[in-house]
């Protein structure tokens, strides 16, 4: 008796392997269509097993070329873990410490405050929690850049802080500039060639890269697309975005990266393992390591989610070195989202399942990015099943009526006063400290303006009212902002402020934190 129980014991105390859901692809490619989403890549592990690494779609609205496997995307923030791995296998080799003052390593580095400059270490490179405003920045690279990351760095010391150092959360893109910087000036290589040589190569990444010129040269690539052209992004039509010059190479430590689900796949493999390869024949980076860039370090607010969603609701989050690190229902996940302009990814891990998945989009839809992330935790936690892109779609919808019902308000009502100037008034040159050049122009239409930092973000400005006028671009991409003028005791323009015309624009178009004065003519700035 005691040998024909003991099998059974077993099998009972032992639970089954984790298996991806019945018909997983058809629902990967209802959810594509349902969106219109061109394409997907979808990886998933399990227990150390590649069971998923494959393409649904296309690379392109219009032609023919399908995604596989192989098929590159670009992912966005995701791709900021691939830094902190970066730094950790620095950290691995003794060239430098997570706690280190950045400016022992990279002596030009200068914050607004001088404490700050200080103080700043390695680690809070990663957290966001310098002290710098939601995206602070960003216009530096977004939606095009042409400045060198150098450049980048230098401007930063005239962003002023929203908060006091360590204080709280703010997510940032500009402090991983610095630190891809900083890995330039320890290693002696640039950012690019040093994620080649010591993260791609070593992980087995074949197709993965942090260069926008080989990603945009690829013959098996996929190309963004969304929903744009009105005051309110993500209504209309799938459309092609134009890639151009887009998103400077500046960028690339805080989400420039392109993978393919296979190199997606992989890189989960080698997180889950604590830096370990799949075939046991070294490591990426050291368990020590792993466990630092897993380790919670900035407590991140919690908001309510409004009622079909209140179940995503964690109960505790924070940020890690790259890493959101949060409960589902009770269960750790380290996870990330990514964002581009036409590219939307998202990476997942469940430790304690020992699974991980990937969702990368040529396209902004949400349903199939966080509807299926979350159908795919309640499948391996073994939860109930719920219709998580039925929910998160009505979620987006009702959120963008929204944005359109106060936009067309706000249009419909402007007070008619103003403009208090002739326009040829209007027109100059300005200059924000960490921005640059403004220029307003004028021509027989009207005014115009030139974010000269900006490639190719140009436009007419249009009355609103008073002295605020409407920024609206040739790039239908690019959100369009309100300018306001402001008037010193002789009438003449003092200032301009910002702010974005939707009220859910993206965070990176950080109109708000710009200030323009009138660019003196002894001194002019390098736009």
């Amino acid at each position: 008796m005691k040998t024909l129980l003991a099998p059974l014991l077993l099998a009972l105390a032992t639970p089954a392997l984790a298996a991806p859901p019945a018909g997983l692809d058809a629902r990967i490619e209802a959810l594509r269509q349902g969106s219109e989403t061109p394409g997907m890549a979808v990886a998933i592990v399990e227990d150390g097993k590649v069971v998923l690494a494959k393409g649904y779609g296309l690379r392109k609205i219009g032609a023919p070329e399908p995604v596989d496997a192989d098929t590159l995307f670009m992912i966005g923030s995701t791709g900021k873990a691939f830094t902190s791995a970066a730094l950790a296998t620095l950290v691995d080799a003794g060239k430098i410490g997570w706690d280190d003052k950045v400016i022992d390593h990279l002596p030009g580095f200068q914050m607004h405050d001088a404490w700050v400059t200080r103080e700043m270490t390695v680690r809070d490179l990663l957290v966001h929690r310098s002290g710098l405003g939601l995206g602070a920045g960003d216009l530096l690279m977004v939606p095009r850049g042409k400045l060198s990351r150098a450049e980048v760095v230098r401007r930063l010391r005239y962003i002023k802080p929203a908060t006091s150092f360590r204080s709280g959360y703010a997510y940032d893109n500009i402090l991983y500039i610095v630190a891809g910087a900083l890995i330039e000036a320890v290693s002696g290589q640039a950012y690019e060639e040093y994620m080649r040589d010591h993260v791609f190569a070593p992980a087995g990444l074949p197709n993965a890269t942090a260069e926008m010129a080989r990603q945009l040269s690829a013959p098996d690539r996929a190309h963004p697309h969304g929903r744009f052209g009105g005051p309110v992004r993500g209504v209309g039509k799938q459309r092609l975005i134009d890639e151009r010059d887009r998103l400077g190479q500046a960028g690339a430590p805080a989400g420039l990266i392109a993978a393919s689900a296979n190199d997606l796949a992989r890189w989960l493999q080698i997180q889950l393992a604590g830096g370990a390869l799949p075939e046991g024949a070294g490591r990426l980076f050291s368990a020590a390591a792993g466990k630092e860039m897993w380790t919670p370090v900035t407590p991140m607010p919690i908001e309510p989610f409004p009622g079909p969603l209140a179940a995503t609701a964690p109960q505790f989050s924070a940020y890690a070195l790259g890493w959101d690190v949060q409960d589902y229902r009770g269960t750790k996940v380290v996870w990330h989202a990514g964002g581009l302009f036409g590219f939307t990814t998202i990476v997942v891990t469940i430790p304690e399942k020992k699974v991980g998945f990937a969702i990368a989009l040529n396209s902004e839809e949400i349903e199939p990015r966080y509807g299926l992330m979350y159908e795919l935790l309640d499948h391996y936690l073994g939860l109930p099943a719920q219709d998580w892109p039925a929910k998160f779609g009505a979620f987006r919808r009702e959120r963008i009526a929204a944005a359109q019902k106060a936009v067309a308000a706000a249009r419909a009502t402007p007070a008619k006063v103003g403009p208090s100037l002739p326009v040829a008034r209007y027109a100059g040159r300005y200059v924000d400290p960490w921005y640059g050049t403004l220029v307003v122009g004028r021509d027989a239409k009207g005014l115009t303006v030139d974010f000269t930092t900006t490639p190719q973000m140009t436009g007419r400005l249009t009355h609103y009212q008073y002295d605020t006028f409407v920024a609206k671009f040739a790039d239908p991409a690019i959100e369009p902002a309100y300018l306001t003028f402001a008037l010193d005791a002789e009438g003449k323009v003092a200032r301009i402020t910002a702010k974005p015309v939707s009220p859910i624009a993206d965070f990176s178009f950080d109109y708000q934190d710009l200030d323009f004065t009138p660019e003196p003519a002894r001194n002019p700035r390098v736009d």
